[in-house]
């Protein structure tokens, strides 16, 4: 039996996967194609050689050559294919040219020119489903045309004689074998693909939790030691030494730049432009401002405009010669903000600005471009200096720290200076504090890093061995099926239909029913899903040489390779399966034996002819040369497999990076905006001198943004009861400051979103954190409801900055839940509701 292939492209299945193939099966559809492909050349190019030996003895060589030298060159063309495709035209053209030519050289050939032919052909149209599976009807347009061309060389070399029928069905049946084969190895593939992504799916959420931890921690203990130990100080009260207070503020400013996604969460830009140092005494800038406000804007981009302007107002202090400027803010038609600074100075030409000079093109035009934004400047001398700032609305290419590294947004900060030293009055710093660092790459890192190498290390991972496994035992079970089809549905006709040329018949009906029981014992351990046991597979070996010996010594030399010879083909298919997960040169030596043994009986009769030599030459390449390549196909398979495993475990890291990144991204939004619009601009104002801390009403604010911290702390303990937890925690910070609160709960607790905990906190905190005396906060749950009262002073004397209000008209349009505010006097009652959902209140015990 010859032309058994089984490989095939993943596309050339009739149905399209739901999902898209893993490594494993991509892998193998490629290693399969470039396999189809040098399989026909080499194929065409053997058996050509013999058939243009055989012509020589003919006359008819040069004739032959004329034929087979082209169709060699079309189907060497199509080598480049699986690297570099073809277009589609002069691919069908090029294969279509070589079936073709192949067709037409049989009457030319001589002796054994349909063997010759037949081979060649039927290898053709095996290798075309391979190269056309993406256009399976092409492939099989071609398979008939080499039918066609089969059929066609048997009449002219024969004429007055029809075309043989046998050789086109077996050839029809050779092709729906090898799709089939290819079919069962693939599935293999694919399943273990899809094993292997199921348990990497389970390990990749495990990392991403464990990340997501880690770099939690991080964060918050980022957020502990800059932020919430400076406002919580801050808030504590004055008559101190408030000199550090500056620098420290611009560095907790460029802490929190490194939480993830700070740069796309937004900020009233308006509230930024309001914190402008105007610079003091004599230098300083009378500054006009005329700004429209609020002006909602991404974090990055309003840092880099804050400190573009902040810049800008230092250069007119320096080189304008005049001490006032206009400052104006507005939002552009179209979405986006324009910011615009302006003075009637003594102008510049801006073209003439040593690049070395960094306070234009690095502080302004540099920090926008980081964001995604620009600024323009506009001056000539005599005529004044206006500097332009434009953020365009829509997704800009703002990245986040802590995924990708150091970003435009983090150096948007602009913190100056250096970490305070130990003077008078300078609180001490942690190491955290001093240097805020993102772990979000090292968390990954230390998730991932150890699969990683022991997908690239000598040892093969579980993955690799697996795919391997699964892979090796898909060949076995094609070579089965194979050798089966083959036993039973050819060799057993040449069996019965030639009884008369073995001497004696028992012997050669002897050893077909040993291949049958070979195949029997095999076929019990494969279709269970075993491993072949080693005390078996050396039998079924010592069984298959036994069977090899008898049938070359009880037939005639002379009919040795010919249609008698009904096991010279089958045994190597019963070989494969066998020795499939065993080193291919098991399988050479085998096949070498099995050759050895009929060539050794041939040659005992005496020296064949020429012709009868390129027969048998023709008959070992299209049966054992054959076999020999899809071994060395499947010893190919181990390599494969620690490839694929390879690029298994680089696109896992990708996808678990990519996750991670969502994971943290999403975090941010829902832990971190609300906390955006009003820390930065109250760090901001602390940074630059807009607000100083002698002031009792930033204190207050001071005062609510360390209780808001503090609840973001505790919001992820694990705790019977979060809601609970939290405000214990808002309430721990009053305490701090001298106040006395009271805390009662009623009711049994239930289960509250993290969404809503943080919208019935928050304005607990508010109050909490402007109370200097005595406060109370109330907590009843009821099966329908849970609502949250907190009774305190309105130290802010009924005053709100622009961020508490933008957080009040969110809450405002929050149909979940419902702020309630009743001002008496000094004293402020507020009271946040939300209602169950039904699913929630029949889980709720009463």
């Amino acid at each position: 039996m010859r032309d058994w292939g089984y490989g095939e492209r993943a596309r050339a299945i009739a149905t399209t996967p739901k999902e898209a193939p893993g490594a494993g099966e991509r892998l193998l559809v490629r290693t399969l194609e470039r396999y189809g492909v040098w399989l026909r050349f080499t194929v065409a190019g053997v058996c050509g050689a013999l058939g243009i030996v055989s012509a020589g003895a003919a006359g008819t060589a040069p004739a032959a050559t004329s034929l087979m030298l082209p169709a060699l060159l079309a189907c060497g063309v199509c080598l480049r294919s699986p690297r570099r495709p073809l277009p589609f035209a002069p691919r069908w053209a090029l294969d279509a040219v070589f079936v073709i030519l192949i067709g037409l050289s049989q009457p030319v050939l001589g002796e054994g020119a349909d063997l010759t032919v037949e081979a060649i052909i039927g290898i053709a149209v095996i290798t075309f489903q391979h190269e056309w599976a993406t256009r399976p009807a092409v492939g099989l347009a071609l398979a008939g045309l080499g039918a066609a061309e089969s059929a066609l060389g048997d009449v002219l070399s024969s004429p007055g004689h029809g075309p043989e029928a046998a050789p086109l069905v077996a050839m029809a049946v050779e092709v729906g074998l090898s799709r089939t084969a290819h079919v069962i190895v693939r599935s293999r593939a694919g399943a273990a693909d899809r094993s292997a992504a199921s348990r990497a799916a389970s390990r990749r959420e495990a990392d991403v939790a464990a990340a997501r931890r880690a770099t939690e921690r991080e964060y918050l203990a980022t957020l502990h030691d800059t932020a919430a130990a400076t406002l919580l100080m801050v808030s504590q009260g004055d008559g101190r030494d408030w000199s550090w207070l500056p620098l420290r503020a611009r560095q907790d400013l460029e802490a929190l730049s490194t939480l993830p996604g700070f740069a796309t969460e937004n900020v009233d830009l308006a509230a930024l432009l309001g914190c402008v140092p105007r610079g003091v005494g004599r230098a300083a800038v009378r500054l006009e401002s005329r700004v429209d406000g609020p002006l909602t804007i991404p974090s990055g981009p309003g840092l880099a405009i804050f400190n573009g302007v902040r810049e800008a107002v230092t250069n007119v202090a320096r080189h304008s010669g005049v001490r006032d400027a206009e400052l104006r803010a507005w939002a552009a038609e179209g979405g986006g903000v324009v910011v615009e600074l302006s003075d009637a100075g003594r102008g510049f030409v801006p073209e003439a600005v040593s690049v070395q000079r960094r306070g234009l093109s690095g502080s302004v035009v540099g920090r926008m471009q980081a964001v995604g934004g620009s600024a323009s400047i506009t001056s000539r001398p005599g005529a004044g200096t206006r500097v332009r700032w434009r953020w365009p609305a829509g997704p800009r290419d703002v990245r986040t720290p802590g995924v990708h590294g150091t970003s435009g947004a983090r150096r948007a900060v602009g913190a100056a200076g250096s970490p305070p030293r130990s003077a008078t009055g300078s609180p001490p710093r942690s190491a955290t504090g001093s240097s805020p660092r993102c772990t979000t790459g090292s968390s990954l890192r230390s998730a991932t890093g150890s699969r990683s190498r022991s997908a690239t290390g000598s040892p093969p991972t579980g993955v690799v061995r697996f795919l391997r496994g699964q892979l090796l035992h898909g060949a076995q079970l094609a070579a089965l099926l194979i050798s089966l089809v083959a036993q039973f549905g050819l060799s057993l006709g040449q069996l019965t239909a030639y009884q008369n040329a073995y001497r004696p018949a028992w012997a050669q009906t002897a050893a077909y029913v040993c291949l049958v029981a070979v195949a029997a014992v095999a076929a019990l351990h494969l279709l269970r899903g075993r491993r072949i046991p080693p005390v078996v597979r050396r039998w079924g070996v010592g069984v298959l040489l036994a069977v090899s010996a008898v049938s070359a010594l009880t037939l005639a030399p002379e009919r040795q390779t010919g249609p008698q010879d009904w096991a010279f083909g089958l045994l190597g298919w019963h070989a494969l399966y066998l020795l499939a997960d065993q080193p291919v040169r098991l399988l050479a030596g085998f096949l070498g034996a099995h050759v050895g043994l009929t060539l050794l009986v041939v040659l005992l009769a005496g020296t064949p002819t020429v012709a009868r030599s390129a027969a048998m030459g023709v008959a070992t390449v299209s049966d054992i040369g054959f076999q020999l390549s899809v071994g060395v196909l499947v010893g190919l398979f181990h390599g494969l497999a620690s490839t694929a495993g390879d690029e298994a475990a680089r696109e896992e890291e990708l996808r678990t990076r990519e996750r991670l990144h969502e994971e943290t991204q999403r975090d941010h939004r829902e832990r971190y905006h609300a906390l955006t619009a009003t820390t930065v601009p109250l760090l901001v104002g602390l940074g630059h001198g807009a607000l100083t801390p002698h002031d009792k009403a930033v204190r207050l604010r001071c005062g609510v943004e360390a209780a808001r911290l503090r609840r973001l702390f505790a919001e992820g303990d694990a705790v019977s009861d979060p809601l609970l937890n939290e405000l214990r925690a808002c309430v721990e910070v009053t305490e701090h400051q001298g106040v006395t609160v009271s805390l009662a709960v009623r009711g049994l607790p239930g289960e509250v979103p993290v969404e809503v905990r943080r919208e019935l906190v928050d304005p607990v905190a508010v109050v909490l954190g402007r109370t200097r005396s005595t406060a109370r906060v109330t907590v009843v749950w009821t099966s329908r409801a849970v609502h949250v009262s907190v009774v305190g002073e309105d130290g802010d004397d009924g005053g709100c900055d622009p961020a508490e209000a933008a957080r009040a008209r969110g809450r405002a349009a929050d149909a979940e839940v419902t702020v309630v505010r009743t001002t008496r006097g000094a004293d402020v009652w507020v009271t946040a509701g939300w209602q169950r959902p039904a699913r929630v209140r029949e889980l709720t015990p009463t």
